[in-house]
């Protein structure tokens, strides 16, 4: 079963301005994330805007940057949804054309029990043979899940890990203390990624790395190789632009920043609108400290 571990971008989707996937765009996004040494690419997440594409979109994309990679890394698709059986129809598809990992955001809009996640993820893993990532984001979704509950859905052949986007360490120290070694607890949150592997954590999935995949792969390769004090450096010099993400609604920083830094993907999609020019000012002046 394919184990998540190191980083995995969060890659942002690529887009014309009449909104249309750009598909020039996403394929040279690909290369460029990949020649500079990520892990894995995570599509259709939040970074992704996976929540203003349609199911045929989101098939249509992932076909491109799966057919673009060419095995050379994980590619891992969100299916997330409000109900199973769109989860189950899009894991399936995704299975169909190749991904090697489906990432599952719990269900959104209502609350529901634990017993309830437990059951739709179960429904999901029986569905399919593809590895499943759990994504974990309550203040967004209204829905956490709880340590005894991740425990016990880790018990399931094909639930190989969890991503955490609380930004609560102790949250992932939790996970990490009550599962097994071989399960994938990944950090979504960029400031955490160093302090989550010196916990046990095996990587991150991380939005920063669009714009600076050198700098966020160093602190892997770094801890890997016993070299904390350089992976505290390179941890530290994420904080900088990871903060500026919150200037604006997501992701319309990071993909104003990579179209500054001569990697254009567009626009982000309505509702969610370019960032103003006095936060533009910001961002450049942010970016030359990269």
């Amino acid at each position: 079963m394919n184990k998540v571990s190191g980083i995995y971008t969060a890659m942002l989707t690529p887009f014309k301005d009449d909104y249309t996937i750009d598909e020039v765009a996403t394929r040279n996004l690909v290369n460029h994330l990949i020649d500079r040494g990520v892990d894995g690419l995570f599509i259709l997440g939040t970074n992704g805007e996976f929540f203003s594409m349609s199911h045929e979109e989101k098939v249509h994309f992932a076909k491109i940057v799966v057919n673009e990679v060419k095995g050379r890394v994980s590619v891992c698709a969100g299916t997330g949804a409000i109900s199973t059986d769109e989860v189950i129809m899009l894991t399936k598809d995704m299975e169909t054309i190749g991904i090697d990992i489906v990432s599952v955001l719990t269900p959104y809009l209502m609350t529901i029990s634990q017993q309830e996640l437990t059951s739709h993820y179960t429904k999901v893993a029986e569905s399919t043979n593809l590895p499943i990532l759990m994504y974990h984001m309550p203040g967004r979704t209204n829905n956490e899940l709880q340590p005894e509950t991740v425990k016990e859905l880790s018990r399931i052949p094909n639930i190989v890990g969890i991503k955490d986007s609380t930004g609560d360490f102790n949250q992932i120290l939790k996970y990490i203390e009550i599962t097994d070694e071989d399960f994938s607890v990944l950090s979504g949150a960029d400031p955490l990624i160093l302090w989550t592997l010196l916990a046990g954590g095996k990587g991150a999935i991380a939005a920063s790395s669009n714009m600076v995949p050198e700098l966020v792969v160093s602190i892997y390769k770094h801890w890997k190789n016993g070299e904390i004090q350089k992976a505290y450096d390179a941890q530290q010099k994420l904080r900088m632009l990871r903060e500026a993400s919150s200037m604006a609604s997501t992701p319309a920083v990071f993909k104003k920043a990579m179209e500054l830094l001569g990697i254009p993907v567009g626009p982000p999609r309505l509702p969610v609108k370019e960032i103003p020019k006095d936060v533009e000012n910001k961002i450049i002046e942010i970016l030359k400290h990269y």
